[in-house]
């Protein structure tokens, strides 16, 4: 057998694990994660560029979120479920080469139409990537499943949190033909990837023959939990599409700020996210994930309920809070969820990280419409009551394995 390019480290906690916590592998699937969701987050950090340069409608803009958003939604479950069958940990590098492809596309487009077919090159490769790294992160977790699927957050929340910044202090001073510089980074993240798979295919084989854990509820009631799991997921989706697509023009509608201040302000949400993505796994793992769930659900109603009513200092509190307390529960219910479906981390990867992404940029294009008709604060309100719909929490199991 090779030596592992990325060795192992700690000890994992979980009773009876065998494997060892491969810090290695997580970090460097965590830094290309981050620069997948650099790219992400670039599309929705120039939308004002793209706006006052194309003439875009909020509508259009939102159809470029539902391009993204919904060639990864359509991809990612049909990707997870076939690499659980046959994974393909070598096909991650090739899937951002397909977001290398689509951010030079951004930065070169002199149309409407090649803006929208490089926001579907970037879905594209967001669907190849999460599903395959999202069982690399859980291969080698050594059993600490949500403090590693926290770190692999965590880099595509800081991904998102550097986007706007980047846009801000490169591409808004330099023109948007700057945004095909990132394609560097892609570069290298290919090469990270190409190691990574490497790295995981060996251990694929290596513990090919130790079985995962045995699922021990009813059928009916795992359909259930999955499904309000989904729901719950959707509707932070929903929340963050609207923070992420037109939080920078509600800022600059209510308080006058510049481009580069209201990209300031989505920065401070997103920073939010990335903090709370974190705390969320490893707190999961030493209370479990039911809790964190129920804590991010009945702390962040009534901050989502304040923002659209107070003033810009309290807006950026505010956006800070929301992030983190919104973020938490993600990793715990990625971890809760596959805890439910053993052995099928690619379905649910790319059940949560495509289908419920894909359904909330169809809800940013409607949002879009919402904002034309009625102005953009009615986008905030609207958006404000949806954190209510996470009490169906109620319905899930206590526990996701007896």
């Amino acid at each position: 057998m090779r030596p592992q390019i990325f060795p192992a480290a700690t000890v994992a906690p979980a009773a009876g694990a065998a494997r060892l916590t491969s810090w290695g592998v997580l970090m460097a699937i965590s830094l290309c994660h981050m620069v997948n969701d650099v790219m992400q987050s670039m599309l929705a950090a120039i939308y004002p560029l793209l706006q006052v340069e194309f003439s875009l409608s909020y509508t259009q803009i939102g159809v470029m979120t539902l391009a993204f958003q919904v060639t990864a939604s359509l991809l990612q479950p049909l990707i997870g479920m076939a690499t659980d069958r046959h994974p393909q940990p070598r096909s991650l590098p090739f899937g951002m080469m397909s977001t290398l492809t689509g951010v030079l596309m951004l930065g070169l487009a002199d149309s409407y139409g090649w803006l929208l077919a490089g926001a579907m090159l970037i879905g594209i490769g967001s669907a190849v990537f999460h599903p395959e790294s999202s069982r690399v992160a859980r291969l080698a977790s050594g059993g600490r499943f949500g403090t590693a699927q926290s770190l692999f957050q965590l880099g595509g929340n800081g991904g998102q949190a550097m986007g706007p910044l980047l846009a801000a202090f490169i591409v808004v001073p330099l023109g948007r033909p700057a945004v095909a510089w990132f394609a560097v980074a892609a570069a290298l993240g290919m090469a990270i990837l190409w190691r990574v798979g490497t790295w995981a295919e060996d251990r694929r084989r290596a513990s090919a023959a130790t079985p995962d854990r045995t699922l021990r509820l009813p059928r009916a009631v795992v359909i259930r939990a999955i499904a309000v799991l989904a729901v719950l997921v959707f509707t932070k989706n929903i929340y963050t599409a609207s923070i992420s697509s037109y939080f920078t023009f509600f800022t600059i509608d209510k308080f006058g700020l510049t481009t580069q201040g209201a990209q300031i302000m989505l920065f401070l949400f997103l920073l939010g996210m990335a903090a709370g993505v974190m705390l969320g796994g490893v707190i999961g793992d030493r209370v479990g994930p039911l809790t964190v769930i129920w804590v991010s659900i009945l702390g962040v109603l009534p901050l989502t309920l304040a923002l659209p009513h107070v003033g810009l200092v309290a807006t950026g509190v505010l956006a800070v809070a929301i992030g983190v307390i919104l973020a938490s529960a993600f990793p715990a219910i990625v971890v809760f969820a596959q805890e439910l479906v053993p052995g099928r981390t690619g379905m649910i990867a790319g059940l949560f990280f495509g289908f419920s992404f894909g359904m909330g940029g169809i809800s940013a294009a409607a949002l879009g419409v919402l904002a034309d008709a009625q102005g953009i604060r009615a986008v905030f309100l609207l958006c404000s009551v949806l954190p209510v719909l996470g009490l169906l929490t109620i319905l899930l199991p206590r526990r996701a394995l007896g």
